[in-house]
């Protein structure tokens, strides 16, 4: 049965459990604003959202309490901007510009009204970045929190770019930054002071979203996302564009405090460059003749890929990386 007391919420915060699942629609979700893209927001069985290029880039992910995300380090407004920002980078790793989020809540009765309200509002303010918002979603009791957010773009008439079109004589470059989210990582499992940019990072990264539609007008032939390590996520290049990719290690620009904390840890500090993930970074290919867009630094180079079926399709320096490979949701 739901429960739809309507006592001042001044009275004290109320739980999911009390107010039931329309009382949180009509509290949290409708009175978010909607961007121009949005033609009908939530409210009705679905949103309406405008395509001018008549395509519409749409991707989505998961946050699962305890996986990705936990209450005791992170506030419910960062957990909005991280759910918002792992979803809208791969939109800009497309070559698109974010339109609309659709977000599905499954979580505990008792989780408190004004969690999901700060969930809603880290959400938006992040979508509001790059002109999207939440259009809709829905919601579930659960005893696991989950967050399941659905992100739709609009490409402007360029071409996507995908995995598949890297080229052997090509370079590897990534724009954003690389290391601190999987630095902040390292600092709250040990619980010890550090940097307050790697606790900002892990819990709430900055993409580079405008470096998407960039490097697509730029000509790069083959973008991602970095979300479970730079190693890791362009192995997924190199399969698909069949290619090898080797990076150069001293090309990286590395924060001399990122350095300092690693050393202070006793961590290679490539560890956290080369395979840490959410930072959510991109890489993208471009060829070697092209002036990159600015933001972009070269990291690597493409080239053919190894007739022995048990070489590595990413190397470093030449050689295959000894520690982690990144990220893996099942490992």
């Amino acid at each position: 049965m739901l429960v739809t007391s309507e006592r001042p919420e001044s009275a004290g915060d109320y739980t999911l459990g009390q107010i039931g699942e329309f009382g949180l629609i009509n509290r949290v979700a409708r009175n978010v604003r909607q961007g121009a893209a949005v033609l009908l927001g939530p409210g009705d069985d679905a949103a309406l959202v405008s395509a001018s290029d008549g395509r519409v880039v749409a991707s989505t992910d998961l946050l699962v309490e305890g996986r990705h995300f936990r209450r005791d380090w992170s506030t419910a407004y960062q957990v909005g901007r991280k759910a918002a920002a792992q979803n809208l980078a791969d939109i800009a790793a497309m070559g698109a510009v974010g339109t609309a989020l659709l977000v599905g809540l499954a979580a505990p009765a008792d989780l408190p009204l004004s969690w999901a309200r700060d969930l809603s509002a880290g959400l938006a303010d992040e979508a509001a970045l790059v002109g999207a918002s939440v259009a809709g979603g829905d919601t579930v009791s659960s005893p696991t929190l989950l967050i399941a957010v659905t992100a739709l773009g609009d490409m402007h008439g360029l071409a996507p770019v995908t995995r598949a079109g890297a080229r052997p004589g090509e370079v590897l470059a990534y724009a954003g930054e690389l290391g601190w989210s999987a630095c902040g990582l390292e600092l709250l499992s040990r619980d010890v002071e550090g940097p307050k940019l790697a606790f900002a990072r892990h819990r709430s990264p900055e993409p580079p979203y405008e470096q998407g539609p960039a490097a697509a007008r730029g000509g790069a032939t083959a973008m991602l996302d970095i979300s479970d390590g730079l190693l890791a996520d362009i192995g997924h290049i190199a399969e698909e564009s069949v290619v090898a990719i080797d990076l150069d290690p001293t090309a990286f620009p590395i924060d001399p405090l990122l350095r300092e904390t690693a050393a202070q840890l006793g961590v290679d500090v490539l560890d956290w460059v080369l395979t840490g993930g959410e930072d959510h970074a991109l890489a993208a290919c471009f060829p070697a003749d092209l002036e990159l867009p600015p933001g972009w630094r070269a990291v690597g180079r493409v080239s053919e890929r190894s007739v022995d079926a048990a070489a590595p399709l990413v190397t470093v320096a030449g050689r295959p990386w000894g520690g982690s490979g990144g990220w893996d949701h099942f490992g």
